[in-house]
């Protein structure tokens, strides 16, 4: 796989991976979906990661986070290898919310952002006084204090959107990692959980890497973006990206195009 790649700036690097090869590991079957892999993402960066259906970005989430295995290459979270940290020490560097996870929906929002304070509280989950206070910051940030003595199963997608991104801002890590946040929403709201997310990464400076296939909306507030593809992937600003010419062929060009000018994905007409 061919890599091109535009590194950050920022000199606070707070994902790094390195060679990194992804996929499935069985017994006597090894599947690969991306290899060579080299990104970063410094402090207080909004990064999407885009491509088409099927090309293995929740794959790479999941590896990121440490939830799926590596195949081969290097992961370090601000400057640790993703390898020798426990699930305790990882639970404190990242975040994760993931699309569909289970939850019980009979749960208050104060309750559901509460497990944001899990790595943090002791063995019966007592909160403390400054567990509080990063609850009731999160809900200040995400501007749902009004909802958070409603159940989770009185809320709207959009909403319970908003209580998931609560929850990873209370659990106070500096990797904030999302599949596909604006699933099921409308286009209103798509772009409100997107500007959400970009207020976020000002106010807290926390790093969030997203998955996402409104690839326009991402274009507009990103500061950079991953782009995935069958045999190469791609790191670097929209203005980098589109001078770059990656986008053009993302599609099969007998439906849509990437319109330079608009720096926006059209509809042939």
């Amino acid at each position: 796989m061919f890599i091109l790649i535009i590194k950050t700036s920022n000199s606070n690097i707070i994902l790094a991976t390195d060679n990194l090869h992804i996929g499935y590991r069985s017994k006597k079957v090894e599947t690969l979906i991306a290899s060579n892999i080299s990104i970063e993402i410094g402090e207080g960066e909004l990064v999407a990661l885009v491509g088409i259906n099927g090309v293995g970005k929740s794959t790479l989430l999941r590896s990121l986070s440490g939830v799926q295995e590596l195949l081969k290459g290097d992961i370090r979270i601000k400057g640790k290898p993703l390898r020798s940290l426990s699930s305790e020490k990882l639970s404190e560097l990242i975040s994760i919310v993931l699309t569909e996870q289970p939850i019980s929906k009979n749960l208050s929002v104060f309750e559901l952002i509460a497990l944001g304070r899990q790595p943090y509280t002791n063995w019966i989950g007592t909160l403390t006084s400054k567990d509080l206070k990063y609850i009731q910051n999160a809900l200040k940030l995400v501007d749902i204090e009004n909802l958070q003595h409603k159940k989770c199963y009185e809320l709207s997608d959009g909403q319970l959107q908003k209580v998931l991104i609560a929850r990873a801002i209370a659990q106070d890590t500096p990797l904030v990692i999302l599949d596909e946040p604006t699933t099921h929403l409308d286009i209103y709201h798509q772009a409100y959980i997107l500007k959400l997310l970009k207020k976020l990464t000002v106010q807290t400076k926390k790093s969030i890497l997203f998955a996402t296939h409104e690839i326009n909306l991402a274009l507009q507030l990103c500061d950079r973006i991953i782009l995935m593809e069958q045999n190469k992937v791609s790191i670097g600003t929209p203005k980098q990206l589109i001078e770059e010419d990656v986008f053009s062929k993302m599609f099969p060009s007998d439906l849509i195009f990437f319109d330079k000018i608009s720096q926006s994905f059209k509809i042939k007409t």
